[in-house]
């Protein structure tokens, strides 16, 4: 999946997209159990555009009685074998139908996730879901096609190695790819026979809400795909802390992170698989292949989503001789990214989620001026008369590795660029982070690009662009970016699945 975006190339004096938005219909329930159903308490809470400021619609407010009733839902359903006994070609069947509801909804799912995460629909549309749908429909794919093994023994034993579902799993996603992040749990884990308890980030709830529904639909079975939005410090915490659920996977923030490892050490010791973040490198030597490609590329990285994204290339360490070149022409470039309303095609950059977060940007800003960073260009909160919470896009020049905005997540769109002198200097600054999760390098030596991907320490390196790599390439980190898994690829089917080996005595 590769992160360079270009801009619509037209755009009616009617937007089509805010004439549909108009005539939605939120799916506002819980689904337990296939059914969609109100919280235990009665309680809902409000969802906000964030690039007006205005409530959207109110949603079901889970909580730990809710989560026990997704739960039962869940064992019973994988106990009865009625998914997870089920031929996986026949699963497979099933999937591929809902990736292929999901595509016959596509713009409606689309405008859900702009309408609640402030994101510009032309991304939506033209990357976020049908990236969602071949998603599931790869891992669809996959289903019938992984095999179990047989270790060699003498001629008396058979031993067989079986990977088997590994129950109910527990999903937790983020509010910055709704649709995407669902599919990158959901489509491993369903695969392999699972039951599944998901809960969206209450600023997104309404697009795993209406996956559900479409997936009931397509003949998953009651109770093996059950949704619950909330919040994390009461469903959150609760799908952590549950004593029948098998495993988490997680994707957000390394605090939260970290509250999963210990509500499983404090409790069933479920497996915990986790995605928490970056502080991605890009790392430009001086014999660049072409600036002006990676500037786009740059770009890209920098602010695509708004920044709002886990491998955001918020560090630019480029050799000082070249760097000055690069700057300019990112800048001539950045300011080229229109700032607007989410739901206009001709819009690039959308809103932050939500207010605080605005707030927590700005004040990362506010503290690399402080710390002495040139600011280059934006730095400011923008388009404040339409009650939304938007920022300009920032670059900041002149940034040591040891201020706050180059070593902290800002999960906003702002460019630190650090220079360096040697290959040494400018791998040890690329490392020199708590995180690992993403990083990019741009050379014309083959030798050089061989040696820095290596000694980069990250999960994903590219070379010469901006990418994560496609759906057949595992995605996590290294360090604090995570660890227990990986989303996309084959690999993230094991994840999903217990090891069992069987020793049959013959003789």
């Amino acid at each position: 999946m590769s992160q360079t975006i270009e801009a619509p190339e037209s755009h009616s004096e009617k937007n089509p997209y805010k004439a549909a938005a108009a005539k939605l219909h939120f799916h506002t329930h819980a689904i337990i159990d296939g059914k969609a159903v109100k919280a235990a308490s009665g309680k809902t809470f409000a969802t906000e555009n964030p690039a007006t400021g205005k409530v959207i619609t109110h949603v079901a407010e889970c909580d730990a009685a809710d989560v026990d009733r997704a739960v039962h839902a869940a064992r019973k359903s994988f106990e009865s074998g009625v998914w997870s006994k089920m031929k996986p070609s026949d699963r497979k069947k099933v999937l591929l139908k809902w990736a292929d509801l999901l595509e016959a909804n596509l713009q409606e799912i689309a405008i859900l996730d702009s309408l609640e995460g402030g994101k510009p629909i032309s991304d939506c549309i033209n990357m976020d879901i049908p990236d969602t749908i071949h998603c599931l429909r790869w891992h669809a794919e996959v289903t019938d096609k992984l095999y179990d093994r047989v270790s060699p023994t003498g001629p008396e034993n058979l031993a067989m190695i079986i990977r088997e579902p590994m129950g109910v799993v527990g999903c937790v996603i983020p509010w910055n790819f709704p649709a995407q992040m669902a599919a990158w749990k959901l489509g491993p884990a369903l695969a392999g026979g699972n039951s599944i308890v998901l809960k969206p980030a209450e600023q997104t709830s309404l697009s795993a809400i209406r996956m559900a529904e479409l997936a009931l639909e397509a003949g998953i079975p009651a109770g093996v795909l059950n949704v619950l939005p909330g919040f994390g410090p009461t469903a959150g915490q609760a799908i952590g802390r549950h004593m029948d659920i098998n495993m988490v996977a997680f994707t957000g923030s390394g605090e939260v992170g970290k509250l999963f490892l210990k509500y499983s050490a404090e409790t069933n010791m479920k497996r915990i698989s986790l995605e928490c973040g970056g502080k991605s490198p890009q790392l430009v030597f001086a014999d660049a292949p072409d600036l002006d490609v990676v500037a786009n590329n740059a770009v890209a990285a920098a602010f695509w989503n708004m920044g709002e994204n886990c491998s955001c290339g918020s560090r630019l360490i480029v050799h000082k001789s070249i760097k000055d070149k690069l700057v300019e022409k990112i800048a001539k470039l950045a300011s080229e990214w229109t700032i607007g309303d989410p739901i206009d095609p001709m819009t690039r950059v959308g809103s932050m989620i939500e207010k605080s977060h605005m707030e927590k940007v700005l004040g990362y800003i506010a503290a690399g001026k402080q710390q002495g960073a040139k600011l280059v260009m934006g730095g400011k909160q923008t388009r404040q008369d339409s009650g939304g919470h938007f920022v300009e896009v920032t670059i900041f020049d002149e940034v040591h590795n040891d201020m706050r905005i180059a070593r902290e997540e800002i999960f906003g769109p702002v460019l630190s660029v650090i220079s360096f002198n040697t290959e040494e200097e400018g791998i040890k600054i690329a490392n020199d982070t708590n995180f690992g999760l993403a990083a990019s390098l741009y050379t014309s030596n083959l030798s050089l690009a061989h040696r820095a991907a290596r000694a980069i320490k990250a999960g994903t390196v590219s070379v010469n662009c901006f990418s994560e790599g496609d759906i057949g390439t595992p995605f996590g980190g290294f360090k604090e970016s995570g660890f227990g898994g990986r989303d996309k690829s084959i690999l993230a089917h094991e994840q999903y699945t217990e090891l069992k080996t069987i020793w049959m005595q013959l003789t």
